[in-house]
């Protein structure tokens, strides 16, 4: 029981993420209205998103260290599901931009530009693993471009919208932040354990992709030491 706390945790947070993101109370905001509550789905994606990404990159430089392929397995596995994350970042902002923008893209909007672009940077990563059939030529290549492709994303993600001035978002261009207008008491109590439920979902999701690619491996009877 101990070692699957924090799943039972992720568990009954997103429950009471799903049950006070749909009915509790918020405040009245012009515009954003009743949208306001895809701020418990939208922005712990790219949170969840950053986390894994950043595992991947940790994983990547230990297995440089360490030549280890199960190291090589957790990168590869961390990329994998912070993908699928930034996916759901993009399809629930683009739902969004729907309804406060009036478009479901906006081409000027340079937050969702990089991230599209950050996505971008991360297909690469797998088109880059999948050109080798060596797996240590794989491991060894998709590990130094994963170094590179998160301090990209960070870049992207982070740095260009605030310092181009000209993001729509909240925090960026000259906008309020969350925390300055909106991001009331009510808001905060889902919206915290919101992330750290997604995060923990993120994680748990990992993990069992990595159980998969061991037992693929025990299967073909590939030695992870």
């Amino acid at each position: 029981m101990k070692k699957y706390w924090w799943k039972l945790l992720s568990i009954l947070l997103l429950l009471y993420t799903l049950v006070m993101g749909f009915l509790g109370p918020i405040p009245g905001l012009n515009i954003l209205e009743q949208s306001i509550r895809n701020l418990y789905f939208h922005v712990p994606m790219w949170f969840s998103m950053m986390f894994l990404m950043l595992m991947s990159m940790i994983y990547s430089i230990r297995y440089l260290h360490r030549q280890k392929v199960e190291d090589d397995v957790k990168a590869h596995s961390y990329a994998i599901v912070g993908f699928v994350f930034g996916l759901l970042g993009i399809i629930t902002g683009s739902i969004w931009a729907r309804v406060t923008w009036g478009a479901w893209w906006v081409f000027q909007e340079v937050k969702l530009n990089g991230a599209a672009a950050a996505l971008l940077v991360y297909a690469a990563y797998f088109i880059l693993r999948g050109s080798f059939e060596d797996e240590e030529k794989r491991a060894r290549y998709g590990a130094v471009y994963s170094i590179f492709a998160f301090v990209m994303y960070m870049v992207l993600i982070n740095v260009i919208p605030r310092i181009t001035n000209s993001s729509l978002h909240p925090g960026n261009g000259g906008n309020p932040g969350f925390n300055s207008y909106d991001l009331d008491s009510d808001l905060r109590m889902v919206f915290y354990p919101a992330v750290i439920g997604w995060v923990l979902l993120s994680v748990w999701m990992t993990t069992l992709l990595v159980r998969i690619k061991q037992v693929f491996r025990k299967k073909h009877q590939l030695d992870l030491e």
